[in-house]
């Protein structure tokens, strides 16, 4: 912000910018201040400024391959005293990075250029009825042939898969593949509010994939950038995905045996895997089954009513607590209270 300041203060003048920025005319005269006299700086800035070069230089000293935890030893090693936390601070600072074995891959390439569209969901994936919220995300499969991307389409209502497609590149028709299979599938109605949420991935913001959105009647909705959790409903089945297929039934020679062993795991995950809500059910089920009382089986039944002059009930086994006294030889029941002292040593006086 100061050096946007810098550049239009001429044309605008600081105030007016201050009022639109998140900055205070004085916090901005005080960056100037410190900028022309440096020995106004706090002690941590004059720090961070005396160890920038010298990490720069290790860096550039050993083949620029060490990452932050080889950089911070061979500082000790020079007597230089630092913490590592602030070897990461600045060498993020600086932009240097280790070296890194193999190829990092990364799926979620996001568009700067591309207009992005607001977040809606706020981390809330629970909703009322089918076809509120769909949430989309994609992953990739190593094999003997290359990698391969699998796109899933989720509705957040059942957790249940309505789109999905295997591709060996992840270009945007894939992901719009997918979309399609959905759309075909649920044939959702203009106006009902149906949300698709997804990452700040390009093949989600691409121009076709927003055009076939607003074709269909869905309101976009894209979380921020670098937080899996503002999509966790799609990471978690991606999760699933890759814990009950991909590590377990691997290593996957082919494209096609990545795409027929996935057809198999959709139609066993939307028709018999068990999920939460089913075992709720169940549970629920099996428990008024065994039950005698007729009136927790009828919903619009009232429980009877205990009257007063009824005998006592009999306390249940389970109730009655037996101890043994070191006073007398004989067993006599106690209650709960006076078994645990009992067991404790406690002697009645």
């Amino acid at each position: 912000m100061v050096s946007f300041i810098d550049a239009h203060r001429a044309e605008h003048g600081v105030e007016p910018i201050c009022k639109v920025l998140p900055i205070a005319p004085s916090t901005y005269y005080d960056h100037l201040a410190k900028r022309e006299e440096p020995a106004r700086r706090s002690a941590r800035a004059k720090r961070d400024a005396a160890l920038r070069p010298e990490i720069h230089r290790v860096f550039e000293e050993n083949w620029q391959v060490y990452g932050v935890r080889k950089v911070w030893r061979q500082l000790g090693r020079e007597g230089i005293t630092v913490a590592r936390c602030t070897v990461a601070k600045l060498m993020k600072d600086l932009g240097l990075q280790g070296i890194i074995r193999g190829k990092p891959h990364r799926t979620t390439v996001p568009d700067k250029k591309a207009p992005c569209p607001l977040d809606k969901v706020n981390r809330q994936f629970r909703v009322s009825a089918p076809n509120r919220l769909w949430v989309s995300d994609f992953t990739y499969v190593a094999t003997w042939k290359g990698f391969a991307y699998v796109a899933f389409v989720i509705d957040a209502y059942a957790r249940r898969i309505v789109g999905w497609r295997v591709s060996t590149s992840a270009h945007a028709g894939f992901v719009l593949d997918a979309l399609e299979q959905a759309v075909h599938e649920r044939r959702p109605a203009k106006g009902m509010g149906l949300v698709h949420h997804s990452d700040r991935g390009s093949q989600y913001l691409s121009i076709k994939y927003s055009e076939r959105l607003g074709e269909a009647g869905i309101e976009p909705s894209v979380g921020s950038v670098g937080d899996s959790y503002d999509n966790a409903l799609a990471e978690t089945i991606n999760g699933l995905f890759k814990a009950e297929v991909i590590h377990r039934r691997g290593p996957w020679r082919s494209f096609e045996a990545v795409e027929y062993a996935t057809l198999e795991w959709v139609d066993w995950f939307n028709t018999r895997r068990l999920t939460l809500a089913t075992v709720t059910t169940i549970c629920s089920l099996s428990q008024s089954a065994r039950s005698s009382n007729m009136w927790r089986r009828l919903p619009f039944t009232r429980r009877p009513r205990r009257a007063r002059n009824a005998p006592p009930r009999t306390p249940r086994a389970s109730v009655i607590r037996w101890a043994k006294s070191r006073s007398s030889p004989r067993w006599r029941p106690l209650s709960p209270r006076v078994s645990r002292r009992a067991a404790r040593g406690w002697r009645p006086q």
